[in-house]
């Protein structure tokens, strides 16, 4: 768990699950199947799952994307998102082998972080282009400008000198984190997705905040005062703050140095080569980094620092547990979509970015 403060992003709109999503939070779950049906909404399909978690392995297996390591062929993972972490989970996780619920786990998740890094490295994408315009001598448009204060705002860069220095920090802070790095954070964090926290507030990383607003531990140490793990309405929100927090933290400037060091080199930037770097990230110090090396390593995470996700629309998975319930699921969905208030909430999820 962190000991310190996040930056996070402006926090998205919040729907209690009482009201407009006929529980669209609780049930898009990503984690049961047996027969589905699929749905539109602008570009994103909608998938209705029902069933038990044998039939969720198989619609991964069906997906193929977490295979052995291919010299010749970087990994390539469908954009299909979980927009929620389950109780039922918790339960479900049990009735399986460790094997398959990391594997369940990594599959489910890997979408989420390889958006969020495309997100960052469009940002990235186009700081390098301000960079080779300023160092020719040119200036930028205003419109350019406007972004990049509104991007150097975010990161916590506003006060530079000049637009060459603001735009070489904010180089060394836009890009992206290892996906095995996040993969084997969030895994160690959230239990593999059963914490309580994960459950009840999609936190994925054990992040703290001192607002007074999250989510007490049941061992609250008043030592270190009012804080509480941020929670979010969205695991997607959880893994942008995540990445937020290392790319801005003054506890994290040894990765950002790393990382900068590794780009200059023209090395890979990856897991394993920052994971040293993460001895602030908890209480544990080295140990934690030990662990960390481990996951990664043993999991085979490494694979993922080289993945991308498919060209294809977004799928967004439904699940409900009672086979019966789809039907009416479908239904729901349908008067949402028909309302536009589906189109609001999955705007909500900021699945495009915010800026």
């Amino acid at each position: 768990m962190t000991l310190y403060k996040i930056t996070p992003l402006k926090p998205g709109l919040f729907f209690s699950p009482s009201v407009a999503l006929f529980s669209l939070m609780s049930l898009l779950l990503c984690l049961s199947l047996s027969g589905f049906a699929t749905a539109k909404s602008s570009t994103y399909e909608i998938k209705v799952l029902g069933g038990e978690i044998e039939k969720t392995i198989e619609y991964f297996k069906s997906k193929i994307f977490w295979g052995p390591e291919s010299h010749d062929k970087d990994l390539e993972v469908p954009r299909t998102i979980l927009t929620v972490t389950s109780k039922r989970w918790q339960k479900e996780s049990q009735k399986v082998t460790v094997a398959v619920k990391k594997e369940l786990f990594y599959r489910a998740i890997a979408p989420l972080v390889l958006l969020a890094n495309e997100l960052i490295l469009e940002e990235r994408q186009k700081l390098v282009a301000f960079n080779e315009t300023l160092s020719k001598g040119k200036t930028l448009s205003t419109e350019k400008q406007d972004w990049l204060q509104s991007i150097a705002q975010q990161y916590g860069l506003q006060d530079v000198a000049s637009l060459e220095e603001q735009v070489d920090s904010l180089l060394e802070r836009v890009d992206a984190i290892p996906p095995s790095l996040a993969l084997g954070q969030a895994a160690y964090e959230s239990g593999y997705g059963t914490s309580r926290f994960a459950v009840e507030g999609n936190a994925l990383f054990g992040q703290w905040t001192f607002k007074g607003d999250g989510m007490k531990p049941k061992e609250h140490r008043a030592s270190k005062g009012n804080y509480g793990v941020a929670a979010y309405d969205w695991p997607f929100d959880s893994v942008r703050s995540y990445m937020q927090n290392l790319n801005t933290h003054s506890a994290y400037q040894k990765l950002r140095d790393k990382r900068s060091s590794l780009r200059k080199l023209k090395k890979d930037v990856t897991g394993l080569a920052l994971v040293e770097t993460l001895d602030k990230y908890s209480e544990r110090g080295m140990e934690y980094v030990k662990t960390l090396a481990s996951i990664i390593n043993v999991n085979g995470l490494a694979i993922t620092d080289r993945a991308s996700l498919v060209d294809e629309p977004t799928t967004l998975i439904v699940g409900v547990g009672d086979v019966s319930k789809i039907k009416e699921t479908e239904t729901k969905i349908g008067e949402l979509r028909a309302s536009g208030e589906l189109d609001r909430i999955i705007k909500s999820m900021h699945l495009e970015g915010k800026n």
